[in-house]
């Protein structure tokens, strides 16, 4: 079964072919598909998954998987949350975000290590008509600086 990936990122696509694959899904991306990328225009992360998921579903006919994701900090009031990929910035220099991060729980009086937060991601699948299925998780943890890893958020 073709399986429409909504994403440009090809790490993504990586991601996605490499535990669908093996599956029996044909995986492609929105981008290889031409597909234009929807205004991420949700106030959560399940609203903006299921905006992508539903946009290259009804675009292309076929079925479709999107997510969003994000770090939330309640001590910055669920900063930087559907907006994590912006903290990163036209680079996606995510070592800059979690720099950000740091700042901005120092400025509020907070020690960034040991901070409360957590990783959100919203999981949508689309038929090719825009019916949605969307699921969440969630990883709680605390913040550790620096940041370990070479991924992300870190």
């Amino acid at each position: 079964m073709k399986l429409i990936i909504a994403t440009h990122n090809p790490g993504k696509v990586r991601e996605f072919h490499a535990l669908l694959g093996p599956l029996g899904y044909d995986v492609v991306s929105a981008g290889e598909l031409g597909l234009p990328e929807p205004e991420e225009t949700g106030a959560t992360f399940e609203a903006n998954a299921e905006l992508k998921a539903q946009a290259a579903a009804v675009a292309a006919k076929l079925h479709a998987l999107s997510d969003d994701s994000g770090l939330v900090v309640p001590a910055l009031d669920g900063a930087p949350g559907i907006y994590s990929a912006r903290w990163a910035g036209e680079t996606k220099d995510f070592a800059a975000a979690m720099q950000r991060v740091a700042d901005e729980l120092t400025a509020r009086g907070h020690v960034p290590t040991g901070t409360p937060a957590y990783f959100v991601c919203a999981l949508s699948y689309a038929d090719a008509r825009g019916v949605t299925r969307t699921v969440r998780g969630e990883v709680h943890g605390t913040l550790t600086f620096p940041a370990r890893g070479g991924r992300g958020f870190g």
